[in-house]
Order: structure tokens, then sequence, then C-alpha cells
């Protein structure tokens, strides 16, 4: 699922930090991903391309935010199943289920704890949805790769 995304692992201060090289990063001052122990916390992730571009659909930008999301905690040392919780911002509640079902492709063996609502924008006018996701490893969990 996350061979198209490039994430960098730097360590600073005991912290681990994913970078995915997002324009929004350096400007900001975030990093995709924060592994402090076995805990990781991913940062709200919209569904962007590597070329700036955006899925015409909801249902496909969230594919491609969980998609980043999915990397950035692997390149910290975890997993899909780690997830414990996602929060899911998007422009358009009506078209929830594009949404659900994409998360579902995911997460429908694993079931974290999820909250969806709708917000008046997000950070570029073509991006319809962003999402979260908070993972805590189990102590039998690899170091970060």
């Amino acid at each position: 699922m996350t061979k198209s995304v490039k994430v960098t692992v730097t360590e600073r201060d005991g912290r681990l930090y994913a970078s995915t090289g997002s324009a929004w990063e350096p400007v900001i001052g975030y990093s995709r991903a924060v592994r402090v122990g076995r805990t990781i916390q991913v940062t709200g992730t919209v569904g962007v391309e590597a070329d700036g571009t955006f899925a015409p659909t909801m249902k496909g930008q969230a594919k491609r935010a969980l998609e980043i999301i999915i990397a950035a905690i692997e390149a910290l040392g975890g997993s899909v199943g780690d997830v414990v919780r996602t929060r899911i911002y998007v422009t358009d509640i009506s078209k929830w289920e594009e949404v659900g079902q994409a998360h579902g492709e995911v997460f429908a063996h694993i079931r974290p704890a999820t909250t969806m609502v709708q917000v008046a924008r997000l950070i570029d006018d073509a991006a319809v949805v962003e999402i979260e996701a908070d993972a805590h490893l189990s102590p039998e969990e690899a170091p970060p790769r």
C-alpha cells in the first residue's frame, strides 16, 4: 500500500520524526508523524499526490491520505494494526460514505475509534478530506526502520 510514499525519518531528543516532504511541513513547522515510546501521532493528512495534484473524488483523496498515513506509521516501526484512533475532516459531510468506504477498506478488521466532522475549508482549495491517526505499538513491536 505504501510504495509510492517517500518517508524520511530523523531522531532528536529521544523522539522519532517522519517527514513526507509535504510543502506545508517546513512552512508550518510540523512533522507528518512523531513517535515517542510506543505511541505514534500522525498529523492531519490530505490526499495530495506526489506531483501536487488531488484526486477528483473524496474517496480517492481519502485513499491517498490513508496511504500516506500508513507509510509514516510503518517508517516509524508501526503497522496499520497499531492504529487506535482516526479523525476525519471533510468539506461536504453528504459524501461521508465515500470516505467511510476508503476508511473501511483499510481498517475494517482493526476498527479504531474514529470521528468524522464537516469543516468549512482545508489547507488547499482542492483538498476535500483530511485524516489524522494515532497508533499504539505493542511491546513486541519491531524498532523503527
